[in-house]
């Protein structure tokens, strides 16, 4: 087994776990330095998610009900690469978004805007043996959060990356280019300020269904200096 694999993240490119401008962190910042737990064999060889069977259609969240969803059709498309830029083959890519409004389909959220019956926001894919995965999604909107005086969250899709075993499990969030809230979000800036772009998926007019959907470009890199930021 290679258990480089399992190697743990830089921290130079992730957000600190403290961040005072973002609010809720005190609650999860250590205030006694981590104590590193090695692996043990069991967290390294299970559960296993290489077999793990995925619908044909979970990801694609404008299918999974019984209409179409309200909101701006797009394509979220990439690559899961390693910091030498080779394809990371057959890891699960999951995401989870609000909808057009703002709004989670989630009873812990209570924002005032509507929820789409037809909009789930949630989906996984399987990533081929280039690395690439690929969903079909709404483009989700901005809602405000109350971190501060009128705090809204700019637009953003949730990923988790599985690789071939639960504990190699990654959290980050795609951004749109040049969105104007970026400059006031205390989440996008906990992050240190030359990593921050990596978070913002490209516009690909190439990748552009005509007259169907917009397509959006955001390829992952799990290590090295060019990594993507990762929540953990």
């Amino acid at each position: 087994m290679d258990k480089d694999l399992y190697r743990r993240p830089d921290g130079a490119t992730h957000p600190a776990n403290l961040s005072p401008e973002y609010k809720s962190t005190p609650g999860r910042a250590p205030r006694q330095p981590a104590i590193v737990l090695p692996h043990t064999l069991s967290e390294i060889t299970g559960p296993l998610l290489e077999t793990e069977r995925l619908d044909a259609l979970e990801n694609d969240l404008t299918r999974q009900r019984s209409g179409e969803p309200l909101g701006e059709r797009i394509v979220v498309h990439g690559r899961v690469l390693d910091e030498n830029g080779k394809a990371i083959p057959r890891a699960i890519v999951e995401i989870w978004q609000c909808n057009a409004a703002g709004r989670y389909h989630h009873p812990g959220d209570q924002h005032d805007a509507p929820l789409d019956p037809n909009f789930y926001g949630g989906g996984r894919v399987r990533a081929d043996g280039d690395g690439r995965y690929q969903f079909i999604t709404i483009k989700p909107g901005a809602y405000p959060w109350k971190n501060h005086h009128n705090a809204w969250r700019p637009a953003h899709i949730h990923f988790s990356l599985f690789g071939p075993a639960f504990a190699t499990r990654l959290i980050t969030q795609m951004y749109f280019p040049q969105d104007p809230l970026l400059a006031f979000d205390p989440i996008y800036n906990s992050v240190p300020a030359g990593a921050r772009e990596r978070l913002q998926a490209a516009f690909d007019m190439e990748s552009t269904r005509p007259e169907w959907a917009l397509a959006y470009r955001f390829d992952i890199v799990l290590r090295g200096r060019n990594a993507t930021p990762m929540e953990n």
